[in-house]
């Protein structure tokens, strides 16, 4: 039996690639702790995201790639995960410096879900093992201290000699709303720039501590908001948020169309209110149609990440402050948003690859 080598294990790990950014693991940098020692061999593969949706698959490759190979007696593999940033926007001031991922939730309407499924995959991120924030940017109804079961203003806090306002937690996430500072009747009537000041008071002015992703939800439809996200804040790309019915290929046209002009990539579309289960017979009942959202990510070449069935479960633990991931983590609709929430990160890694090789070229270019 000949005697195995660092050199040839990682010659032999060139031949793994991960499924997503479409590179092997070895030239990514995702192979660390490499010890050879004798015919035992033993690493870690840094994941790009603790929601990696392919360890399994990374795992059994690398077993094939090293099972039976000459002089390798014993194997241990072990995971571990860097969450890399993948944000964007040239010209603009990054208010979040801590922040790797910043991730808009938003939708072309209201009414389609899309502050539920911010709070349930900021849950799911958490639960994932990526430190998760979550912001409530929707002024004019913000809805996120209600679905997360937390109120009253938040403290401020000094830090590095300047005061701070620091998130309350809600299930082991920081959340930040301007629904903090509103009396629960009070209307909030504002032009642009009143607007834009408070966003950038809920971004720059608060104290999230070191982030893999801060979600966000963004308030229905087009508008200042978005166009101050835009201008204020480097962020990593939109989640969609739309419905069965044809009508959702409008609303994200309208939706796509907007971020498009502001530069911001659409890294997905999540179709809520997709189906629901009677529990009586077990049947499933496509209430508003079908597969509208699933249409208009094939039209426009958008991630589809995923379903998301209507249950009264939804409504019921929102309405209480509990989102069903933590109420019903076993549930199959917790399950399910733990897997959107997977290829959520995915995508996510690979627009933080795109933006290295691009900011790569660059460099060589220059």
């Amino acid at each position: 039996m000949g005697t195995v080598t660092r050199d040839v294990v990682l010659e032999a790990l060139k031949k793994v690639q991960d499924p997503e950014l479409q590179r092997d693991i070895v030239s990514l940098g995702m192979v660390k702790n490499l010890e050879v020692t004798g015919g035992k061999v033993a690493f870690t593969v840094e994941l790009t995201t603790p929601a990696c949706p392919l360890r399994e698959r990374i795992q059994e490759d690398c077993q094939k790639a090293l099972v039976g190979l000459n002089g390798v007696t014993d194997l241990q593999i072990s995971f571990g995960a860097q969450v890399r940033g993948s944000k964007t926007g040239a010209g603009q001031t990054d208010l979040l410096p801590s922040v790797k991922n910043v991730i808009l939730v938003a939708a072309g309407k209201g009414g389609v879900g899309k502050s539920t499924v911010a709070a349930n995959l900021a849950v799911a991120l958490k639960m994932h093992g990526a430190a998760t924030g979550l912001l409530d940017a929707d002024i004019y109804g913000p809805s996120i201290p209600i679905i997360m079961g937390v109120k009253g203003e938040p403290k401020k806090i000094e830090v590095n000699g300047e005061f701070k306002l620091e998130p309350p937690t809600a299930h082991n996430l920081p959340v930040m709303s301007i629904g903090f500072f509103l009396e629960p009747d009070q209307a909030v009537i504002w032009r642009g720039p009143m607007l834009g000041k408070a966003l950038h008071q809920l971004m720059a002015d608060v104290h999230w501590g070191d982030l893999d992703y801060l979600v966000v939800d963004m308030p229905p439809g087009t508008g200042d908001v978005q166009i101050t996200f835009s201008q204020q804040l480097k962020v990593s790309g939109a989640l969609l948020v739309a419905t069965p019915q044809d009508v959702a290929l409008a609303d994200v046209v309208r939706a796509k169309s907007m971020f498009d002009k502001v530069m911001i990539p659409i890294v997905g579309i999540v179709e809520n209110m997709s189906y629901f289960i009677c529990d009586g017979c077990g049947k499933k009942h496509e209430i508003f149609s079908r597969g509208g959202a699933e249409r208009a990510a094939k039209r426009f070449k958008i991630p589809f990440l995923g379903e998301i069935p209507i249950t009264s479960s939804i409504r019921e633990w929102g309405d209480k402050g509990v989102p069903i991931l933590v109420r019903e983590p076993q549930s199959e609709i917790s399950r399910t948003f733990l897997e959107i929430a997977s290829r959520l990160a995915g995508q996510l890694s690979v627009v933080s690859e795109i933006a290295r090789r691009a900011q790569s070229l660059k460099i060589i270019s220059s």
